[in-house]
């Protein structure tokens, strides 16, 4: 029990960082002014790893006390299969997030300063990260789902919604890029009429 607790409150803990640095970034791209810089502090939150090695630990822990007891069979489980699969792309995911797309968020500032190719990179790494973070919680709590489902179906959902929020997320800075460059052409025009 102490180790589900822990595992529980590091699964809690990440999903709320990686929550709070989701949502700071959809509301500056929304409602604020999607050319200022993201504030450095959600994007340091974004590459907390030691919610992550709790969460590995702590699961590890789980998966070791729950396989003495059942045996080998017990990793012939799809639910713990899929688990294990999210965990680690997530985990692969992290790596890139913290070694490649932060430092060239942090050196843009915002994803409208980057290039097409590297914003989408960092899109979709966010988005599978967001999905992957969420998608692993589920199949933690989704006890119907042990025994019941292969792990194609378990999983089928996943790149789904990858590529569900990839897409959403594409069209939001498309929209916050052509609202601010909207912008500009009203204030270059009021400068140009002002002149005269």
């Amino acid at each position: 029990m102490a180790l589900v607790h822990a595992h529980l409150i590091a699964c809690c803990a990440a999903i709320g960082l990686i929550l709070m640095s989701d949502i700071a970034m959809v509301t500056q791209l929304i409602s604020g002014d999607p050319h200022e810089r993201m504030d450095p502090k959600h994007l340091q939150d974004r590459q907390n790893t030691v919610a992550l090695a709790a969460l590995w630990a702590t699961g590890a822990g789980i998966i070791a006390l729950d396989a003495s007891v059942k045996g080998w069979e017990y990793f012939a489980n799809p639910k713990l299969q899929a688990k294990i699969t999210v965990v680690a792309l997530l985990t692969l995911n992290g790596i890139l997030l913290h070694h490649r797309v932060l430092p060239l968020m942090k050196k843009a500032g915002t994803l409208l300063n980057m290039s097409f190719s590297l914003r989408s990179f960092a899109v979709f790494a966010g988005s599978v990260s967001a999905v992957s973070w969420f998608y692993a919680a589920m199949l933690g709590v989704g006890r119907p789902l042990n025994w019941k489902y292969p792990l194609s179906q378990i999983l089928a959902a996943y790149p789904v919604l990858i590529a569900g929020g990839f897409a959403a997320l594409m069209l939001m800075v498309a929209w916050a890029r052509y609202r601010t460059s909207g912008e500009s052409r009203s204030f270059e025009g009021t400068r140009f009429v002002g002149a005269h």
